[in-house]
């Protein structure tokens, strides 16, 4: 048995964590199998329980763009534990890193640090209803911004139409302050803005969409969301917790060239740590207490060893600004080879790329939005998922998420890849 020691610990996990997880997709049960569970990881690599190793395509949802355990950050973080793990006070780190972050980011003059995406987002959202004194915020179907109530909403009979709760727990009244669009569909935003005059906040989107898998935004779609924002009287939130530090030094705004008023944080910023941030230009952050009325708090915000693993990733990113185009010809090249193979199998694929960002989605040609990414064949990538597994790679466990490209992967995983994908479509008689 492949994963015997993992299939143990998953059913004693089960007594005592709901699910037997932390977090939902680690159960597996988007590709209908046992979690492995891992003990220790390398370079580009994870080795799980039972010993197997792994070319690593999950990077810990994307903060381990450096390589798991790069020795610098590792070496950084063992000395700081030496200081001692929380103090609760203010330390000269966290101005170290709000500057860092600050100097490399279009358009932001100040940062606060949280501990993770979702609280990120949810305080980005009451700092932008604080800032207009409006209460509604446009988010987009199959953008994930945490599982703050504000966003655990589905479409109800259109897409412009008002959120019903998508989780027992979120309230109506909750729901009905998040209004529905499409992502990449600019008439689905103006129909919103329309029928809620003077009453939207913000619109708040990942700008390469990670959470339906990649999805790009088309061209024009940032900018006009941007100019939406402006003419309606709205702030434009940017969620780079998976593409700040990712897509480019400075984030999506840099890639597309577009501003958001508020970008929220997380993954790459804390270098492995639980760490997430958001910020914006001085009006805007000045709104949050204790200068302004805006209420957010942290005991453990600013944590001095996450701060130090984040400031060390960033400012190895800093040292090696090409690393951003290595990673992404890597990304490149393995969507193209995998292309190359699947279609002269005559197998049916789309694979979406931007930066270091790929989904792999069969038996469609185009995936442009949710709609989409649901219509792809998931039972498919759940039959790869696995023979990938089996023979050394770690696939993101779901058909609805992002691969993540790190500098650890070089030639020899990539060709490891292709290998094995091409013994899938032989095995399969694809």
């Amino acid at each position: 048995m492949l994963y015997q020691r993992s299939s143990a610990l998953f059913k004693e996990a089960q007594k005592y964590i709901p699910g037997g997880v932390n977090s939902p997709v680690r159960a597996f049960k988007s590709v209908k199998g046992t979690p492995v569970f891992m003990k220790s990881a390398k370079g580009a690599y994870l080795t799980d329980e039972d010993g197997r190793t792994y070319v690593d395509y999950i990077n810990s949802w994307g903060p381990m763009i450096l390589g798991h355990n790069h020795p610098r950050v590792v070496e950084a973080v063992t000395e700081q534990l030496k200081s001692g793990f929380s103090f609760g006070t203010p330390t000269e780190l966290e101005t170290e890193i709000a500057r860092l972050i600050a100097d490399a980011v279009p358009n932001i003059d100040k940062i606060r640090m949280v501990n993770s995406g979702t609280e990120a987002c949810m305080s980005a959202i009451r700092l932008a209803r604080g800032y207009t004194s409006r209460n509604k915020i446009i988010k987009f179907e199959g953008c994930y911004h945490g599982h703050s109530d504000s966003f655990l909403i589905k479409a109800g009979s259109g897409a412009a139409t008002f959120g019903n709760p998508n989780s027992p727990g979120v309230t109506a009244g909750t729901a009905q302050d998040t209004l529905l669009a499409k992502y990449n569909d600019l008439d689905s935003v103006r129909s919103v803005f329309e029928k809620n005059k003077e009453e939207i906040a913000a619109i708040i989107l990942e700008p390469i969409a990670g959470n339906m898998g990649c999805v790009p935004p088309e061209k024009g779609f940032l900018e006009e969301l941007r100019k939406l924002c402006d003419e309606n009287g709205a702030l434009l939130i940017f969620d780079e917790v998976m593409t700040g530090f990712r897509a480019k030094m400075g984030g999506a705004q840099e890639f597309f060239a577009v501003n958001a008023d508020i970008v929220t944080y997380g993954k790459v910023i804390g270098g492995g740590m639980p760490v997430g941030a958001f910020g914006g230009r001085n009006e805007i952050m000045d709104h949050l207490s204790p200068t302004g009325s805006v209420y957010q708090a942290g005991t453990l915000s600013g944590n001095p060893i996450a701060m130090r693993a984040g400031f060390t990733t960033l400012s190895l990113l800093k040292e090696d600004p090409d690393l951003f185009n290595r990673i992404t010809a890597t990304a490149q090249l393995l969507t193209n080879e995998l292309k190359n193979i699947f279609e002269k199998a005559g197998i049916q694929v789309c694979i979406n790329q931007c930066s270091s960002m790929m989904t792999v989605f069969f038996g469609i040609d185009e995936v442009r939005n949710f709609d989409d990414a649901a219509s792809a064949d998931h039972e498919l990538f759940n039959a790869y998922f696995h023979f990938l597994l089996e023979n050394g790679i770690y696939l993101p466990p779901s058909g609805y998420e992002t691969w993540f490209i790190s500098d650890g992967i070089k030639k020899e995983e990539i060709e490891k890849t292709l290998e094995v994908s091409r013994k899938f479509v032989l095995k399969n008689k694809l």
